[in-house]
This record gives C-alpha cells, sequence and structure tokens, in this order.
C-alpha cells in the first residue's frame, strides 16, 4: 500500500527563480528548485556521484550543477547528464498552495 505525504518545504517565496534550497525532512535531505518559468520542483538533495550537497551548486535553466565535480542534471526529470555522474537523481511531485511548496514524499507499507 502507497501513502501519499505532502510535507511543507517552505515558503514559495524564499526560493528565487532559477534557484535551489536544501530541505531537511525526516532524516533525508532534499533541494527544491524555482524554475525560470515559475514552476517548482523536487529531487534527492545529494549528488549521486559523492553525496555532496545540491542546494551549493549552480542552477541554469533546468540544469543543476553539483558543486563538486560539475556532474549535471536535469533537476526536472532527475536525469544525469554526462560523467562523473551517471545514476539518475530520484524526483518527488511539488504543488504550490497558498504560498507554500508542498512536496509529496510517499511511503509503501
Amino acid at each position: 500500500m502507497t501513502y501519499e505525504t505532502w510535507i511543507d518545504a517552505g515558503a514559495a517565496n524564499d526560493i528565487d527563480e532559477e534557484d535551489v534550497i536544501r530541505f531537511d525532512y525526516d532524516g533525508r535531505t532534499f533541494a527544491i528548485y524555482h524554475s525560470p518559468d515559475g514552476r517548482f520542483f523536487a529531487t534527492d538533495g545529494l549528488c549521486t556521484h559523492e553525496k555532496i550537497h545540491l542546494a551549493n551548486g549552480l542552477v541554469m535553466g533546468d540544469i543543476i550543477e553539483c558543486p563538486k565535480h560539475n556532474g549535471r542534471f536535469n533537476y526536472k526529470t532527475g536525469e544525469a547528464k554526462g560523467a562523473p555522474v551517471c545514476i539518475n537523481l530520484t524526483t518527488y511531485p511539488v504543488r504550490v498552495e497558498a504560498g507554500r511548496v508542498f512536496v509529496n514524499l510517499q511511503t509503501s507499507k
């Protein structure tokens, strides 16, 4: 059985367009992105290469670049875009309500 768990990740206006913030919840780290077209996205917060926090990286369009070895991911799809990263990021559904960003962290029981 799968349960939907929408978690309040913070105020939408705390994330500038074309930027990323770190969001920690239940011992896990996530990254929340604000795209240039005004939409919000969420992925796992650590690079799949060496577990570096992506919130310290550079957002360019729909790409997040890891600050350590410059690995790049499409944060909308989680797709790894080339060496040194080869494992995709997990992505999570996001919605904005009343100026707050909510991330859907699904759990299976």
